[in-house]
C-alpha cells in the first residue's frame, strides 16, 4: 500500500457511527430504513439537507452496512478545494503535469478503488469538471492530469449537498445528466426543528460524549424544564448547534467564576435564546432586515472582559500551550496577554458573585447565535 493511500484511508468505527443516528422521530426511522435498503447495493446515493443535520453520518452509515465496509471510505469536501485543483484532487496527476507537480499523485478516486468515495458539498464542483465526474459514474474510467492512459476504477459514490440541485440545474450551474446520475437513491435529512422529539436523546448523548472526552462531571439526564426549553428552540444550526450548546454549558460549568451547575447554565442560555425568538416573532418578518442593536465602546469592552475572564477561569488561568486560554479563544498568547493587561484583568480567581449577577454573567457570555 502506498504512503498516499495509507494517508487517505479512513478508519470507520461502526459502533460509534451507527449509535449516533439517535432519535425516535418518524423522520429518523425513515432514514434508517432507507440506509438498510440501499446499503447492500452499489447504487449512487444523494443525501440532501441543511448544514449541521448529519449528512456525513448518514453517508458513513451506508458505507459501514455495505459489502464494501472492509475497504476504505474516502471523504472529499468539495467546498474546500480550489477550482484549479479539482481535477488533480479527484483523478490525480503525473510528475511534471503542471508547475508544482513534483511527483505522481493517485487522486481520490484511485485511492477509493474497491471502496466508497463520499463527495460532500457536491454542488460546489465546477461545471467544467462535472462531465469527467459523470464519466467516472457511468463508465468507471478516468485519466490523470498529464497522462493519456485511461484507468478503470470500481468506486461506490455517495454525495451530499445543502443546495437545491434542481434549482442549480435550472440556473445552469449544475449538469442535469449528472444530477440524475447522482440521485439514483435520494435520502433527505430533516432539520432538527422538524424532529424535536429527538432532542432529549441527542442532548443526553452529547453529555455522555463530553464526559468521556473531557472527563467532565456533566449529568446525563436532563430535567423536565431543560427538556421543555430544549424542545422549544428553533435550532437554525441543527444537530451541530445542539451539540455546541451542550458543550458550552459543560465548559461554563467548570468556570471558578460562576460555580453553577450545568442545568443552571443551560437554563440561562436557553432562556436567553427563547427570548430572542419570541422578540423576533413579536417584531414580525421585517425584524431580520433591521439593523442590530448598537453597543457603546464601554459595553463592548465589558463584554470582551467578561469573555476573557471566563476563558481564564475555564483553563485555570493557563494562557500558553495546548488547552490554554489563548488556544480556547483562538488568539495568539501574546495578544491575549496584552488584552489582559489593557483590560486590567487580575490573574487570580475572582470572588464569587451573587446569584443574580452570576446568571447575568452567563447571559452576557451567550453569543447572539447560540
Amino acid at each position: 500500500m502506498s504512503a498516499e493511500k495509507f494517508a487517505y484511508e479512513q478508519a470507520v468505527d461502526e459502533k460509534n457511527l451507527l449509535d449516533e443516528l439517535i432519535g425516535i422521530s418518524p423522520a429518523l426511522h425513515k432514514i434508517r430504513q432507507q440506509i438498510e435498503l440501499v446499503a447492500a447495493s452499489n447504487a449512487t446515493v444523494l443525501i440532501t439537507g441543511e448544514s449541521g443535520t448529519g449528512k456525513e453520518l448518514v453517508a458513513m452509515s451506508v458505507h459501514t452496512k455495505s459489502p464494501r465496509s472492509h475497504q476504505s471510505i474516502v471523504k472529499v469536501n468539495s467546498a474546500a478545494i480550489a477550482p484549479e485543483l479539482f481535477e488533480s484532487e479527484f483523478f490525480g496527476h503525473v510528475k511534471g503535469a503542471f508547475t508544482g507537480a513534483s511527483k505522481n499523485r493517485i487522486g481520490r478516486f484511485g485511492i477509493a478503488d474497491g471502496g466508497t468515495i463520499f463527495l460532500d458539498e457536491v454542488g460546489d464542483i465546477p461545471l467544467s469538471l462535472q462531465g469527467k465526474l459523470l464519466r467516472v459514474l457511468q463508465e468507471g474510467q478516468y485519466e490523470r492530469v498529464g497522462e493519456d492512459i485511461t484507468r478503470k476504477v470500481d468506486v461506490r459514490v455517495i454525495a451530499a449537498t445543502n443546495r437545491d440541485l434542481g434549482k442549480e440545474v435550472e440556473a445552469g450551474r449544475f449538469r442535469q445528466d449528472l444530477f440524475y446520475r447522482l440521485s439514483v437513491f435520494p435520502i433527505h435529512v430533516a432539520p432538527l426543528r422538524e424532529r424535536l422529539e429527538d432532542v432529549p436523546l441527542l442532548a443526553e448523548h452529547f453529555m455522555r460524549k463530553l464526559n468521556w472526552r473531557d472527563r467532565s462531571n456533566v449529568p446525563v439526564r436532563l430535567s423536565e424544564e431543560n427538556v421543555r426549553a430544549l424542545q422549544s428552540y428553533h435550532y437554525p444550526g441543527n444537530v451541530r448547534e445542539l451539540e455546541n450548546i451542550i458543550e458550552r454549558a459543560g465548559i461554563l460549568t467548570h468556570c471558578f467564576l460562576y460555580r453553577l451547575s450545568v442545568e443552571q447554565i443551560l437554563d440561562a442560555m436557553l432562556l436567553s435564546d427563547q427570548r430572542k425568538q419570541l422578540d423576533a416573532i413579536a417584531q414580525g418578518p421585517s425584524a431580520a432586515a433591521r439593523s442590530p442593536a448598537i453597543m457603546t465602546y464601554a459595553e463592548v469592552k465589558e463584554l470582551e472582559r467578561a469573555n476573557l475572564i471566563a476563558a481564564l477561569q475555564a483553563t485555570n488561568y493557563k494562557i500558553y500551550g495546548s488547552g490554554g486560554a489563548a488556544d480556547l479563544l483562538g488568539v495568539k498568547p501574546t495578544t491575549l496577554a496584552s488584552r489582559i493587561k489593557t483590560l486590567q484583568i487580575p490573574m487570580r480567581p475572582i470572588q464569587l458573585m451573587s446569584t443574580e449577577r452570576r446568571r447575568d454573567a452567563v447571559e452576557i457570555l451567550t453569543p447572539p447565535n447560540v
